[in-house]
């Protein structure tokens, strides 16, 4: 099927998704990946990536984890929604993100696609970030504090 062609009189930010992978431990840690390729090449990241034309935003999360993890099928849960002008400096990006905990012990990330490491890194500690991604998983801790005053 050839691609449909948009015409419009105003300019249309592009969508994407990151995926917050945090483990279930005691004191968390999220999985980051190592950016292969500009901007911010080199520094540490959320998974994610630019949602297809054909591909719900839940789908295009899963994509993205798989393709530059090797994570598959995990539940996810929708944290929030980014779209700061200048969060992204190739243009206006608004960002979908997603939630999801795993039991570390049975999962074995491994990088790919365009992410040049994939590795976990304790919540508390957190490296240098591309992007807004700091400001990102301030809101995945916010939402684990909550969810664990629910629990208690």
């Amino acid at each position: 099927m050839p691609a449909k062609k948009y015409c419009y009189e105003f300019p249309r930010p592009a969508v994407t998704v990151d995926i917050v992978v945090l483990t279930s431990d005691v004191r968390p840690r999220v999985l980051l990946i190592r950016r292969k390729h500009a901007p911010f090449a080199g520094m540490w990241a959320i998974p994610g990536g630019f949602v297809d034309m054909d591909e719900s935003l839940a789908d295009a999360a899963r994509r993205e984890l798989r393709e530059e993890t090797g994570v598959a099928g995990k539940r996810l849960e929708q944290l929030g929604t980014f779209g700061a002008p200048g969060r992204d400096p190739r243009g206006r990006t608004i960002s979908v993100v997603y939630l999801t905990r795993v039991d570390a012990d049975q999962v074995q990330p491994r990088a790919a696609d365009d992410a040049e490491e994939a590795a976990w890194h304790d919540l508390a500690r957190l490296p240098r970030l591309a992007f807004d991604h700091r400001d990102i998983l301030k809101l995945a801790r916010k939402r684990l504090r909550q969810s664990a005053s629910r629990i208690a």
